[in-house]
């Protein structure tokens, strides 16, 4: 496991639990909880970066590298996408699907760490 995994680790469980926590005591969506999720496609970028730059310092993908790829894309978009359903519906239901978002990078995030070694 490297570093990336374990930030989006923190950052995704971290961003579920303030989530959850919000839609348990039946909040609608707000800034933490809209920033919790922002962190996460924060921790994300960084992890676009760093394999950009591994990539071309030479370090190969050991899977195949298209799948890899596809999950980093549809992870950097779970983020954007629950954000701006949490705008449009500000109800307490928002904040699971927001809490949704750090399992899923976090899960997405293990399997790239898997294609990668």
């Amino acid at each position: 496991m490297d570093a990336y995994f374990w930030i989006i680790l923190v950052t995704g469980l971290v961003s579920t639990v303030v989530c959850l926590g919000a839609g348990i005591l039946k909040k609608a969506p707000n800034d933490i909880t809209i920033l919790s999720v922002a962190a996460v496609e924060a921790a994300l970028v960084v992890y676009l970066v760093g394999s950009i730059v591994r990539v071309i310092a030479g370090e190969p993908i050991a899977g195949e590298a298209w799948e890899f790829w596809g999950y980093m894309a549809t992870a950097m978009l779970l983020p954007p996408a629950a954000i701006y359903w949490s705008i449009l519906e500000r109800t307490r239901w928002s904040n699971f699907v927001l809490a949704a978002v750090g399992v899923t990078a976090l899960v997405m995030a293990a399997r790239m760490n898997q294609i990668w070694y």
